[in-house]
């Protein structure tokens, strides 16, 4: 019988700043391209190509994240949505992804405190918050997150599939983001991240259509393991858990149900 393992707190309190430093600056950046009196309104007045731009630099806060020492250390799942995949995939152990949970949820509401500091701007959209546009049916908005999540966990997924690729992954997220902001921003707020979700909505105080931003991407997640698993997407097994910094796994965490027959163990790296 192995001996037990000591929850990897480092791991934790990564992923933990990670998800802070994802909301702390990324919805800065929806605050300044939306927020009433900020210039960026007057300087670009197209709403659409303000949406492409949030959605870019959104997704390029994530890809930073991702390549950082934060996510050296965690993997930068940075979302609920892509840690209950791995789960489903047997890339993470439960007692992990629990911890990637509360780590998630708890970075994101600390995350969402210095928002307060925008102020009048910041209020004026809810910080950020993802609310359901009015006029559409809560089916029409949940049916947006779901799809646009499917994007990024089957997007996600086939890169880090491949060996050849994967090293790219974190630039899959800037174009992915712009072009679904753009698309479905105006349905949902496309947040694909129940943990986005939630950092604003606390400090906002603004919980209208809240079940959404959780169901839309959990089922997401299921449905898009399930059709990596299926016959047109089989092939080449997710080897490790991480978004990039792949050979580092110093806790072993990552590499939980990997497969290693006919392939050489993984090193561990410190």
């Amino acid at each position: 019988m192995s001996p037990r393992r000591s929850p990897p707190w480092p791991v934790y309190g990564a992923e933990l700043a990670a998800t802070a430093l994802l909301v702390s600056v990324g919805l800065s950046v929806v605050i300044l391209d939306f927020g009433d009196g900020s210039p960026v309104g007057r300087l670009i007045p197209s709403e659409g190509l303000r949406r492409l731009i949030t959605g870019f630099l959104f997704g390029a806060t994530g890809a930073l994240i991702a390549v950082s020492p934060l996510g050296r250390v965690s993997g930068a799942h940075i979302n609920p949505a892509v840690t209950v995949g791995f789960r489903l995939l047997g890339k993470l152990r439960t007692r992990d992804t629990i911890g990637y949970l509360v780590a998630q949820l708890t970075g994101a509401v600390l995350g969402a405190i210095p928002l307060l500091l925008w102020g009048r701007m910041g209020r004026s959209v809810a910080f950020g918050a993802t609310l359901p546009e009015r006029g559409h049916a809560d089916a029409e908005v949940l049916g947006g997150e779901i799809v646009t999540t499917l994007a990024l966990i089957l997007g996600l997924f086939l890169f880090l599939r491949h060996r050849r690729i994967r090293r790219f992954t974190p630039l899959l997220f800037p174009f992915l983001y712009a072009a679904m902001v753009f698309l479905e921003g105006p349905l949902s707020g496309t947040s694909t991240n129940p943990a986005r979700s939630l950092g604003p909505a606390v400090v906002s105080g603004v919980w209208r259509g809240w079940w959404i931003y959780w169901v839309g991407p959990l089922a997401a997640a299921v449905l898009g393991v399930a059709i990596l698993r299926g016959p047109l997407l089989s092939g080449v097994e997710i080897e490790v858990a991480k978004l990039w910094h792949f050979e580092h796994d110093r806790h072993g965490v990552f590499r939980a149900g990997t497969r290693t027959r006919g392939m050489r163990p993984p090193q561990r790296a410190g």
